[in-house]
């Protein structure tokens, strides 16, 4: 599955972005997505991931409340709505997406490991100013 962030931009703190994952090439219901954010001499983490049903949602401690991720499988996309945004949300976010077969029995999951996903989009810029 090809994915392809957008949304991103330059906001001031206090402000929303609301950003989109689109996928093509398969059948985006087949997979768990996951948004990860990458900032300047950090390590990539998981700031939201949702299961392959939809059924079960991870937000990282620090944008619990602040972040909102969702999927439309009929439009094959993924979205993750960003309120109150703080200047230690700047960042490259990623979407990522790791597929499970018809017969998995982890339609429930949620994945929060980089290493769980094997496709990744090409990053959109976050950058929110003080």
């Amino acid at each position: 599955v090809q994915l392809v962030e957008s949304g991103g931009g330059l906001v001031q703190a206090g402000g929303s972005l609301r950003l989109s994952c689109a996928a093509s090439g398969r059948t985006f219901s087949d997979y768990a997505v996951g948004w990860f954010r990458q900032a300047p001499g950090k390590e990539r983490e998981a700031a939201a991931a949702i299961a392959k049903d939809g059924s079960r949602l991870y937000y990282a401690d620090s944008v619990k409340g602040r972040f909102t991720i969702s999927r439309d499988n009929a439009k094959d996309t993924v979205t993750l709505q960003m309120n109150s945004l703080k200047p230690e949300d700047t960042a490259v976010y990623y979407c990522a997406a790791k597929y499970l077969s018809p017969t998995s029995a982890r339609d429930y999951y949620v994945y929060t490991r980089p290493s769980d996903y094997n496709s990744w989009g090409q990053g959109t810029q976050v950058t929110v100013s003080s």
